[in-house]
């Protein structure tokens, strides 16, 4: 017998992929057309445009998910939309990519818009909340709860139209050489740690800093960070931190959902048919699901693993994570008071999850 669960999510596959099927046989209006080699053959291309990736194409399920959209569109648009990627720093550092979105050096962005939050504080919370929602929580807020048009009216002030194109589930609580038990084993660590998640640790002591995902090794290394997090374990082991740091913590409290957006300049998508504009939402829809199945099927084998090769694999004492709900809540109402659109969004998700979990907590086994 099959699940009611899993017949919703035939269901959701099946009117997903007869959506994108349909585009495919729309014609589109108002492209620009040219001539290039598409595979060897002589192709009518409308639309050709570079996307910079915040991380490399070469990481298992994380970087898997850009790749999948991309054909995906090549695809339905029959060789008519290409979408060429650029892994960090091959044209955009990877902090960049907002950026040159907004001023228009490249037509999209594929990026984790925490990064934004030195001048968009209310981004940091549209990627990934402290003590949040799940994913199927956030995707709901996100189409039915406010999230998307909060997210277009915010980056609409920066010339960019997001589009949430891949959803993960909770990232480790960090890669540490040492155990850590208390509040009080945070001070003073020095510690590559990212968006509201990074701010709640200075809060308790910690030494924050930011560095792309292709320098946390070395800096693991050499001794310029103590410890890190970065993503899901099976993206962990690919950059090696198994291999210097011991102790690998649990739960993912800073980022329970990691939400990555394709950013589109906004005059770009505003060019676009509206065709090109559903193919690009609906193929999104699409990475969104392909990308959280591929993820959640890829951890345990790598948790597995990490036990085989004498990884301490921990779980955060009830203390400390009651210490870091508290700091992170404290964080979190300094900003909102800060800036308009980080209370907005704040207070929209707080909202959207308090109703959800009365569903959650009900229908889902404990």
């Amino acid at each position: 017998m099959f699940s009611s669960r899993s017949i919703i999510f035939a269901t959701i596959t099946a009117f997903v992929v007869g959506i994108i099927a349909s585009l495919a046989l729309r014609p589109t209006n108002n492209a620009p057309t040219k001539q290039i080699q598409v595979d060897g053959q002589q192709q009518v291309v409308r639309h050709k445009w570079r996307m910079p990736l915040s991380a490399s194409r070469n990481l298992p399920g994380s970087g898997e998910q850009p790749t999948w959209l991309t054909q995906r569109v090549k695809e339905i648009s029959n060789g008519t939309f290409i979408i060429d990627m650029y892994d960090p720093g091959e044209i955009v550092p990877s902090f960049a990519i907002t950026d040159a979105v907004s001023d228009r050096k490249v037509q999209a962005g594929w990026t984790w818009i925490g990064y934004d939050q030195g001048k968009i504080p209310a981004s940091a919370l549209i990627a990934a909340a402290p003590f949040g929602m799940e994913p199927p929580a956030y995707v709901g807020w996100w189409l039915f709860g406010g999230g998307k048009a909060l997210a277009e009216k915010i980056y609409a002030e920066h010339d960019i139209r997001p589009i949430l194109c891949a959803i993960t589930g909770p990232e480790t609580a960090g890669w540490f050489s040492k155990p850590i038990d208390r509040a009080e084993d945070l001070q003073g660590l020095k510690i590559r740690f990212a968006g509201l998640g990074g701010r709640t640790l200075q809060r308790l002591g910690a030494s924050v800093t930011m560095i792309p995902s292709g320098e946390i090794f070395q800096a693991l290394e050499t001794g310029v960070i103590d410890a890190t997090e970065y993503s899901q374990p099976v993206v962990d082991d690919a950059l090696g931190f198994s291999r210097i740091a011991k102790y690998n913590y649990f739960p993912g409290w800073h980022q329970p959902f990691t939400a990555t957006h394709m950013m589109v300049n906004l005059q770009v998508w505003n060019d676009l048919s509206e065709t090109d504009q559903t193919l690009l939402d609906t193929a999104c829809t699409g990475t969104v699901m392909y990308g959280l199945s591929l993820t959640e099927s890829l951890q345990g084998a790598v948790i597995q693993k990490f036990k085989n090769e004498g990884i301490s694999t921990r779980i955060l004492s009830e203390s400390l994570q009651n210490d870091l709900r508290i700091a992170a809540n404290e964080v979190m109402e300094k900003e909102a008071e800060k800036d308009a659109y980080f209370k907005e969004v704040l207070q929209s998700q707080r909202a959207y999850k308090a109703t959800h979990d009365q569903w959650r907590e009900l229908a889902y086994p404990k």
